[in-house]
């Protein structure tokens, strides 16, 4: 099919219209309202983690009902869901604390080696996916910087939120410390600047680095701040040395872009970066904060100017992310996938192929609440609340699939509705209940704001002004 390229010249146009200036917020405890749909998504998104993660190890499958391996992201997401259940008054501190400190006490004692089996990882990173009972690597999944990144953040949180006396708080944040400070940066960098996406034992390194724009803020940020095994000078320089590869907009809508909107959701769940700059920022005349939100009404636009007319883009029906599909199938439109990275055509790592997943909209919560509200609510209400079942919203769906005699990988086909996937992605989940609950009261970023790794991280990585000046003394301290 033809790409109508009057359309995509529109996405500018439109995201120029739709969008507010950007305000601050404050960083105090004041609660945001929300309509009551919010809280009932909170819960059941938070008791995905709950029900389905292990008391034993601590561990989170990759996704649900699927039967599933432990996805170690889906750890880190879920260890910062645990202090969010208890604020929100979920279940008890001591049950959160209990949960915390059994998932760090197995990461703790979890075996590393160079081994290709029988181990969980190697020089302080964790593999990928691990065995659900057993915890060790599953099959020849890869040794994950960025997925031990996600990790690493949960465990980083659950070390400032649990601040108390008790002796299994003080234990927790022992071993997160512990944990996060073995890894070895240096070594996954291979004698370079940038950082290596992944490692094997019998292949060696992935080849691609971090470099560019996308989630990896995290992982140089996490390696400029540690204080065991820190990489040098100069890594923050070879991450955003490819930015002029990114830039798309003009004017007020001119953004660093990565076409599926994860890649602007996930290190902010954990940071704040509203008012907080890094060199190519203060050029730019922005922060971080506000790219992600001229990138979720970049986003927006394009499913309102669809021009792939693919079924069931809207104004609030629209959210392009990395999530799950149909399968390859073959449409008039263009060809559909199974799980992929979606986002804006003309984008860097774009996929448009009419999947939409609920999490992309829900989780710019914070960036542009106006148009993210509106479309979880029509998320909600789409088919009749196909959408929304025991743990929140299902991972995707896909209006354009709608023949009931095509075979696909996963999920259901309704003649009206197209593809409704049935299962949950742990990946997907956490951003949604970490950006609602920083919407709401900042319930994250506060914690985070203390935390001395970050906190090195980002002033190692040039970050001045906003929060982190009023954190300098402590961070010279720490």
């Amino acid at each position: 099919m033809r790409i109508d390229r009057r359309a995509l010249l529109h996405v500018g146009v439109l995201s120029a219209l739709a969008m507010p200036l950007a305000s601050a917020t404050g960083h105090g405890r004041r609660q945001r309202t929300l309509p009551p749909l919010f809280a009932d998504l909170e819960r059941r998104t938070f008791d995905w983690f709950w029900d389905l993660g292990r008391a034993d190890n601590g561990l989170v499958p990759d996704r649900w009902p699927t039967p599933s391996y432990c996805s170690i992201a889906a750890v880190g997401f879920a260890l910062t869901a645990y202090p969010i259940g208890v604020e929100r008054g979920w279940i008890s501190r001591g049950s959160a604390r209990a949960r915390t400190l059994a998932t760090l006490r197995f990461f703790h004692r979890a075996p590393h080696g160079e081994a290709t089996s029988g181990v969980s990882g190697h020089r302080g990173f964790f593999y990928h996916f691990l065995d659900m009972d057993s915890g060790l690597r599953h099959r020849d999944t890869e040794l994950s910087s960025v997925d031990s990144a996600l990790l690493f953040m949960g465990m980083l949180f659950a070390a400032g939120w649990f601040d108390g006396a008790h002796p299994d708080e003080a234990e927790i944040r022992r071993l997160a410390s512990g944990i996060v400070e073995r890894a070895d940066w240096p070594w996954f960098q291979r004698g370079r600047s940038s950082i290596s996406m992944g490692w094997r034992p019998d292949r060696g390194f992935i080849d691609r680095d971090w470099v560019g724009y996308n989630e990896a803020m995290m992982v140089v940020l996490l390696a400029l701040g540690s204080r065991r095994h820190p990489v040098a000078d100069g890594a923050w320089d070879a991450w955003t040395s490819r930015y002029g590869e990114f830039w798309r907009g003009k004017g007020d809508t001119r953004h660093l872009a990565f076409a599926p909107l994860f890649g602007h959701q996930y290190s902010h769940a954990w940071i704040d970066f509203r008012g907080i700059r890094d060199a190519p920022m203060r050029a730019a005349g922005l922060d971080y904060f506000e790219n992600s939100r001229r990138a979720t009404y970049a986003n927006r636009a394009y499913c309102i100017a669809n021009p792939m007319r693919w079924d069931g883009y809207s104004r609030d029906i629209w959210g392009l992310t990395a999530c799950e599909g149909p399968g390859n199938l073959r449409l008039k439109q263009g060809a559909v996938h199974g799980y992929a990275a979606r986002g804006p055509l003309g984008q860097p790592d774009a996929l448009d192929d009419g999947t939409i997943a609920p999490t992309a909209a829900i989780s710019s919560l914070p960036f542009a609440p106006e148009i993210c509200i509106p479309a979880t609510l029509a998320l909600r209400a789409y088919g009749g609340g196909a959408l929304y079942r025991r743990y929140g919203f299902v991972d995707s769906f896909n209006p354009s699939v709608r023949d009931v005699a095509t075979k696909v990988e996963t999920g259901t086909i309704d003649h009206r509705d197209g593809w409704i996937a049935t299962d949950y992605l742990g990946i997907d989940q956490g951003p949604i209940i970490a950006m609602i609950a920083n919407y709401r009261s900042e319930a994250v970023w506060r914690v985070m704001r203390r935390s001395p790794t970050i906190r090195r991280g980002l002033r190692r990585a040039g970050f001045t002004g906003g929060w982190l000046g009023s954190y300098a003394a402590a961070g010279r301290r720490a």
